[in-house]
């Protein structure tokens, strides 16, 4: 915790799971409530904003919501019904927006912004336990659907100077993610789970740069724990900005290594440099 008194904010990666999160949070979300808590109290000036990027926003090209109000988009079908009454009523954030938008085009990524996006639930479902109140404004990116690790991460170091400036950057993924596998019957978790999250662990851990952009060959289980890599690039967002794997040695200190229904890994964990 003791990055949160730094004035460059740490970085985050959440696992934001199922849905189902958001009213079973299991150790997951105490945990992020205590880390924002603990965040907040000692972010000084202040939190200006968080900047967020969710694999439920996937879009040809890069974009930025400029939204100042967005709406709670309900962005799942066949849930229990107490989830569609759930909101999440965080402003938005233009002028941060505007930054960001000049921060990707300074560094060549041609971003566009987008006044009518909602939050979808991977940004409102884990904000609902890291920030309850709804009281930090949120700017969501967008994954663009032609990304992979290493244009994802240069996405997220282009942002990387806004730590600096009060603001929270927070890739929202998923540790592991094969929803082939979700009623599967299964509560312990799964070999392949654990294997698969604890080589992500150590390979943060060592600063292996290139393995780490190399996961979907070099870790174990890497294609049955992601079918598709949507849920996994923006833990890439996050190190970009974090600056993990350059000289500034960023390492992982971890919120939550809970696994639910066998085999949603809800890896979650910090990135702060040590000179914070």
């Amino acid at each position: 915790m003791s990055a949160h008194s730094a004035s460059v904010l740490p970085v985050l990666f959440i696992s934001h799971g199922a849905p189902l999160f958001a009213t079973e949070p299991g150790t997951t979300g105490p945990a992020l409530t205590r880390w924002g808590q603990a965040l907040k109290e000692a972010a000084r000036p202040g939190l200006r904003g968080i900047v967020l990027m969710s694999p439920h926003w996937m879009a040809r090209t890069p974009a930025v919501m400029t939204n100042p109000a967005p709406a709670t988009w309900h962005d799942f079908g066949g849930f229990p019904q107490a989830l569609y009454a759930l909101h999440y009523p965080a402003p938005g954030h233009p002028e941060l927006a505007r930054e960001v938008l000049g921060l990707l085009q300074g560094a060549g990524i041609a971003a566009q912004g987008d006044d009518k996006r909602p939050l979808d639930h991977g940004a409102w479902v884990p904000l609902m336990h890291l920030f309850p109140d709804a009281s930090v404004p949120v700017v969501q990116v967008a994954l663009p659907v032609s990304y992979g690790p290493a244009e994802t991460y240069a996405l997220g170091q282009a942002l990387a100077d806004l730590r600096a400036q009060g603001v929270l950057v927070v890739g929202s993924g998923s540790m592991t993610h094969n929803l082939g596998e979700f009623f599967g019957g299964a509560r312990e978790p799964a070999p392949y789970v654990v294997a698969f999250s604890r080589w992500v662990e150590s390979t943060l851990e060592s600063g292996d740069f290139s393995a780490m952009l190399d996961y979907r060959r070099q870790a174990p289980g890497a294609q049955r724990a992601h079918p598709s890599e949507d849920h996994f690039l923006p833990i890439f967002f996050a190190l970009g900005a974090a600056g993990w794997g350059g000289p500034q040695g960023a390492r992982p200190d971890y919120l939550s290594r809970e696994v639910m229904y066998s085999m949603l890994a809800m890896d979650t964990f910090a990135l702060s440099t040590p000179a914070q």
